[in-house]
């Protein structure tokens, strides 16, 4: 892993990524973007993982591109590979595991944009956070016009990309683009103690499956419906369904067996 990445495996199950350019507040780079991936995709095969979160170094998460190549930052690019999502080859939203990003300073562009694909957002009280691509001549990316809506609403969405205006933690809670805000110092302590929680008191499989519906893009309610059957049907009678409610009626942490590449139902990425 690069030094521009910093790749921890903390207990109970947790992968810690932490952004480590704390000179540049994080500023995303390549290597930044395949370090993230190459984590994520080990996270999703990896049956001691449970949960994924990321961080940044120092007093931001990311700041955005880097913009020290000045007027040319957005030149156009000289080969065909170009994509306007750097996380491309492998996305938070595919990982099986939750993915939570712990914003514990400033995110603005990609910095933000990138965690739009994470799962939950916790996010530091006095962070400035902006969508600001349309104030750089560019426009929002890494999936942002599907994501943001999802999150917020049409209406914010277009209120946050078309404006490119800052704005605070606060406000990200209050719109709904986070769950919870806390003061600097407390975002990432809080983060790990949720990614605990979920490791030690929830399913694996059940887990996985959640939030593959979860991201499913716009599915009628019948296919909902199907699939919460079908998936239920996966998972009743298991060892994990019994297991979790003989630990709740005995008061103690449950011990789970399944595992997301053992147990997975093969159909679910086919439908």
């Amino acid at each position: 892993m690069s030094e521009a990445l910093l790749v921890e495996r903390l207990d109970p199950g947790i992968l810690l990524v932490t952004f480590n350019r704390a000179d540049t507040m994080n500023a995303f780079s390549g290597e930044m973007a395949a370090g993230l991936v190459d984590a994520l995709r080990t996270a999703d095969t990896d049956d001691s993982v449970r949960v994924v979160v990321v961080t940044g170094s120092g007093r931001a998460f990311c700041a955005g591109a880097d913009v020290s190549r000045g007027a040319g930052t957005f030149d156009t690019p000289t080969t065909d590979t170009f994509s306007s999502d750097p996380l491309d080859g492998f996305h938070p939203w595919d990982c099986r595991k939750p993915v939570i990003a712990a914003i514990n300073g400033h995110a603005i562009g990609i910095g933000l944009t990138m965690t739009l694909q994470c799962d939950i957002r916790i996010v530091a009280d006095d962070a400035k956070l902006g969508i600001v691509q349309n104030r750089r001549g560019v426009l929002p990316d890494a999936h942002a016009h599907w994501t943001l809506p999802r999150l917020v609403g049409h209406a914010r969405a277009a209120d946050i990309v078309l404006t490119g205006r800052t704005f605070s933690g606060h406000d990200a809670v209050s719109w709904g683009l986070a769950t919870e805000s806390l003061p600097a110092a407390n975002v990432l302590e809080r983060a790990l103690e949720l990614a605990a929680d979920i490791a030690t008191h929830t399913a694996p499989v059940s887990v996985g499956v959640s939030k593959r519906l979860l991201w499913r893009s716009a599915p009628s309610a019948d296919e909902i419906n199907e699939l919460e059957r079908d998936l239920h049907l996966h998972l009743m009678g298991t060892a994990d369904s019994r297991e979790g409610v003989q630990a709740f009626l005995e008061q103690r942490d449950p011990q789970w067996s399944l595992s997301p590449t053992a147990d997975w139902p093969p159909w679910l990425d086919e439908r």
